[in-house]
């Protein structure tokens, strides 16, 4: 009996490690329907390629209802084909080119610079949780934190991040 499950713990830790080689950010996003819309970008701005790489990345990732909160319109517009570019470095403000997990953000508000490189992150940890205020002065609330990717992590925001003008942090 213990040969047995031996073997059937060496088994499921094999197809267990086959399962986790193929849990990109990518994969666990369009494997999750709160984030349909995000994948949904990702493919417009051909970069699922990119997000499947080696990494590693943080990733804020808005979910549905923080693209539902956008203005009437404005997530079609940028899935138009001739708004890319646009679509791109909106996406692009939501990723960090390193694997921050929350407990890599130091207490306080701090500034991060997102893949967009000529933008910034306003960062700020606290006693109630991490918040993200964005180049229009608004702010995301980190939902879920640590969300582990074989190439990264994401964290599951609340409001898409837009650019703008350089966050204030306080």
């Amino acid at each position: 009996m213990t040969k047995f499950r031996t073997l059937a713990a060496a088994a499921v830790a094999a197809t267990l490690g086959t399962v986790a080689s193929a849990n990109t950010i990518v994969d666990i996003a369009a494997g999750d329907d709160r984030f349909s819309t995000l994948v949904a970008a990702v493919s417009a701005a051909g970069l699922v390629e990119t997000l499947q790489g080696p990494g590693p990345f943080t990733v804020y990732a808005p979910v549905n209802d923080a693209f539902a909160a956008l203005p009437d319109g404005t997530v079609d517009t940028l899935l138009k084909p001739k708004n890319k570019d646009q679509l791109t470095n909106v996406l692009l403000y939501h990723v960090d080119d390193r694997k921050l997990t929350a407990e890599m953000i130091p207490a306080g508000s701090t500034y991060f610079k997102p893949v967009l490189t000529s933008e910034r992150l306003c960062i700020t940890k606290g006693s109630d949780g991490v918040s993200i205020a964005d180049g229009t002065g608004a702010t995301a609330n980190v939902v879920i934190a640590n969300i582990e990717a074989d190439n990264g992590v994401i964290h599951v925001i609340d409001k898409v991040l837009l650019p703008g003008t350089r966050p204030a942090c306080h």
